[in-house]
């Protein structure tokens, strides 16, 4: 166990709300958003519609992120869901929440960005015929590893930079692309022939499959209860690094789709992965494209960077309960054998595993282990009561995500049920290792 002096001292020295702000901001903003709405478009039809899925995402991630704000004021450690659920529900849920996060919360979201990355920055056109696949994604992730299990306030801050010239990058493109643009805030984005083809009738269960997909963009609005253990005032700062890192991607996430879906014409990013590169070459050609080329890098790489931030104090708690080897605890401020760890696992999967076939398996695990975490607050405010567990616009802030979150994770096991199939076998492999665990811990002690 951390001493207490140790304690003290990283919440003197720890983490602001500055920081755990561009935390959230950085674990929110992927490759998700710059990718999705060619495929929404061709789903739902025309782009009103795809903002009003990015709108309703937007929704259910504020919900969540005051919902885990209650949890995080409750219980200001670091661990998350894990402990979350270990200390409302029980051990086992919260040892489950955790092996869910090392296998796909962290682990396979990581090693998918910076693949990512390694694709946008050093396509297979330019790469030098010396320089194998998967090197700059490895190098990517080590280098993270290296930066964030070093010191905390020194990684922290390489980390806010690099958030902030993103941020800045960002802004720049939306007002250029206003600038070429300017009827987009009176028309709609009329300024751009529509196809004359009329739009199909509107889908509940097509706007439900694509809300679905979008909720994986705004995942990561929890991205500070992790470290919340290294934060000053943590029940202040955390719950309002949440609220305030949500909003300002909700923002930034309108704004964005609003240039790439009304900028081209409908058929030229219809069912196209690459929506963004394809708005901005419509508003200043190749020059305009590059330049978002690298601010999807950017995105990529504070992703990559948050993940391997967070990720680990998830185990270095789990280790401090006695259900993962002690090795991993906190030490000092710095859990680095969770970040070597995390490291590890991470370039394994990047150079053995097909990850997009990965991201619907992914994504159900994460909405039911976030699911059930919210769902513990109705637990916790039957338990304690209403003014120890605050929550605004209760029960409808955490039923809205409960209901939301298990709504597109059963849409999804209805169209791909061979996914939650392979979750299902996670969570029994996870049973049988807490149940291993706990069997050792009992009798070491």
């Amino acid at each position: 166990m951390v001493c207490q002096t140790e304690r003290s001292g990283v919440h003197e020295r720890g983490l602001g709300v500055v920081t755990l702000t561009s935390l959230v901001i950085a674990s929110m903003i992927g490759a998700g958003v710059f990718t999705t709405s060619g495929f929404a478009l061709g789903d739902l039809g025309t782009p009103g519609r795809v903002m009003l899925a990015w709108l309703v995402g937007g929704g259910v991630a504020l919900c969540g992120a005051v919902s885990y704000g209650a949890l995080a004021r409750r219980m200001t450690e670091s661990g998350g869901e894990y402990l979350f659920l270990s200390r409302a529900i029980h051990p086992l849920l919260g040892f489950l929440a955790g092996w869910v996060s090392l296998l796909a919360g962290f682990t396979g979201a990581i090693a998918f960005a910076a693949t990512a990355l390694e694709a946008y920055a050093l396509p297979d056109t330019a790469r030098p015929p010396w320089l194998p696949h998967d090197a700059l994604a490895t190098l990517v992730v080590v280098g993270a590893g290296v930066a964030h299990g070093w010191r905390v306030q020194r990684g922290a801050l390489s980390h806010n930079v690099v958030v902030f010239a993103k941020l800045g990058l960002i802004a720049a493109f939306l007002l250029y692309a206003l600038l070429r643009s300017p009827a987009l805030l009176w028309q709609g984005g009329a300024v751009i022939a529509p196809s004359e083809s009329r739009p199909p009738p509107f889908s509940l269960s097509a706007f439900a499959v694509t809300s679905m997909w979008i909720s994986l963009s705004y995942s990561g609005f929890n991205a500070a209860v992790y470290v919340a253990g290294e934060a000053r005032t943590a029940d202040v700062t955390v719950p309002r690094a949440m609220v305030v890192g949500t909003l300002v991607v909700t923002a930034l996430y309108l704004a964005l789709n609003a240039i790439f879906v009304y900028v081209p014409r409908p058929e030229a990013i219809v069912q196209q992965k690459d929506v963004a590169a394809r708005a901005a070459f419509a508003l200043g050609g190749e020059p305009l494209a590059l330049a978002v080329r690298v601010i999807i890098v950017l995105a990529l790489l504070t992703s990559v960077s948050a993940m391997v931030m967070t990720g680990p104090r998830v185990y270095a708690r789990m280790a401090e309960d006695g259900v993962f080897p002690a090795l991993f605890r906190l030490r000092r401020d710095v859990p680095r054998a969770a970040v070597t760890l995390q490291v590890i696992l991470a370039v394994i999967v990047i150079w053995i595993a097909e990850l997009q076939e990965l991201l619907s398996y992914l994504g159900f695990l994460l909405s039911l282990s976030a699911a059930a975490t919210v769902a513990s607050l109705f637990v916790l405010r039957w338990r304690e009561g209403a003014q120890r567990i605050a929550i605004p616009g209760y029960p409808l802030t955490p039923g809205c995500f409960v209901l939301c979150t298990l709504g597109f994770a059963g849409l999804a096991a209805l169209r791909r049920p061979l996914e939650p199939i392979v979750g299902v076998a996670t969570i029994a492999v996870g049973i049988v290792l807490y149940l291993l665990a706990v069997r050792r811990h009992t009798a070491q002690t």
